[in-house]
């Protein structure tokens, strides 16, 4: 961990140069700048626009014109003041701003890492083979939940689609995935293509709290690391469970926050404030404990119900994203993908203080839908 805490205190002085500049810079000082100018001095006089007109026939149509132009800056101002306070983000902005997120950032993450956008599989703890390790996790899973076959799979939140195309090879079965960015679906197709799948494999944009499947389409169900993003965890698992077919198997791995003691109401207000801090960073909601999970599994009946904890498992995989971040080409990655993207990359440490105090968990759960169902 010390490394880990050493390596990303570097970065943090590189991204903090790159958030002053992009949000004092880019996002406040455009919004309020143009060029004709908003506020220039003549004589001594503050007058409105290029055009340096101080006639009362002109005042009405100048703050015309400075109030289309103030109002994306205060919306600005506004978001800076919200994530300084690390406010809690409605749904509509969740989606939006997940679906910017991703659009921004899977591109930088495709040439660092491939077309895998998840951790890796760690055991041993110190291999280096990253990419690997990234694949061997979907086996491992997939090997921890009985999964041995399928036909038909859909891949909820599949980023550009390795894991779908992994699945589909393996099984060889069809593969349906869905995200909310525009960029990962085109993305995941290309590369379907470009394998030769795009036959039994596709890609779309789709919200997972509304699946645009039918009823008990898939004997598959994968989910991983997307859970976190769902603002309604239990509408998320009824949906999971509508399209899943009589008899088949769900699979979610996602960040949870940790089990909550029998004495607990909740977490500590510390806690919140870490988590809040994160959420504001990656558009996340509120979290939910892997016990949340199961006990939403058990209320819909489902059976062979089993979890796990794989925290240990992933935890090499922080160091390697960190060190892949100490380069040039990645730092300048990071400034070509925007704001969201860095904030994101600074958001790291954030994450690491939340695992290293056990309140991050990795959680797997799986669950079976009754063949009576």
């Amino acid at each position: 961990m010390k490394y880990i805490k050493n390596s990303v205190m570097k970065m943090l002085v590189v991204f903090t140069v790159m958030l002053i500049y992009q949000v004092s810079y880019l996002g406040v000082c455009n919004a309020f700048t143009s060029d004709r100018g908003i506020f220039r001095t003549k004589g001594g006089n503050t007058v409105f626009g290029g055009d340096r007109r101080t006639s009362t026939s002109s005042f009405s149509s100048e703050s015309h014109t400075l109030l289309h132009m103030a109002v994306p800056g205060m919306k600005t101002i506004r978001r800076v003041r919200d994530s300084v306070f690390s406010r809690e983000r409605n749904r509509e902005d969740l989606t939006k701003g997940i679906a910017h997120f991703y659009d921004r950032s899977s591109k930088l993450w495709e040439d660092v890492w491939g077309e895998h956008m998840h951790h890796g599989y760690y055991i041993p703890a110190d291999r280096t083979d990253h990419q690997q390790a990234q694949i061997d996790l979907i086996d491992e899973v997939l090997k921890w939940a009985n999964a041995t076959e399928a036909k038909n799979v859909v891949d909820v939140g599949c980023g550009i689609g390795g894991s779908s195309r992994h699945i589909a090879k393996k099984f060889d079965c069809a593969a349906s995935g869905i995200t909310l960015s525009p960029y990962q679906a085109a993305r995941g197709n290309e590369l379907a293509k470009e394998q030769g799948l795009d036959s039994k494999v596709n890609f779309q944009v789709a919200n997972a709290l509304s699946m645009p499947f039918e009823k008990d389409s898939f004997d598959l169900i994968w989910s991983l690391e997307s859970g976190e993003h769902m603002p309604d965890k239990a509408k998320f698992v009824n949906e999971l469970i509508r399209v899943t077919a009589p008899g088949g198997r769900i699979i979610v791995v996602t960040w949870c926050h940790r089990d909550l003691e029998p004495s607990e109401t909740g977490l500590t207000k510390k806690e919140d404030k870490l988590l809040a801090k994160i959420n504001r960073a990656y558009y996340l909601p509120r979290w939910c404990s892997v016990n949340d999970y199961v006990d939403l599994m058990k209320s819909e009946g489902l059976t062979d119900i089993r979890r796990d904890d794989w925290s240990h498992i992933i935890a090499p995989f922080w160091r390697a994203v960190i060190k892949s971040s100490l380069n040039l080409k990645s730092v300048y990655g990071l400034l070509k993908s925007g704001f969201s993207t860095i904030r994101g990359a600074y958001a790291m440490l954030l994450m690491l203080r939340g695992f290293d105090k056990g309140l991050i968990k990795f959680g797997l759960i799986t669950a079976t839908k009754p063949a009576d169902n």
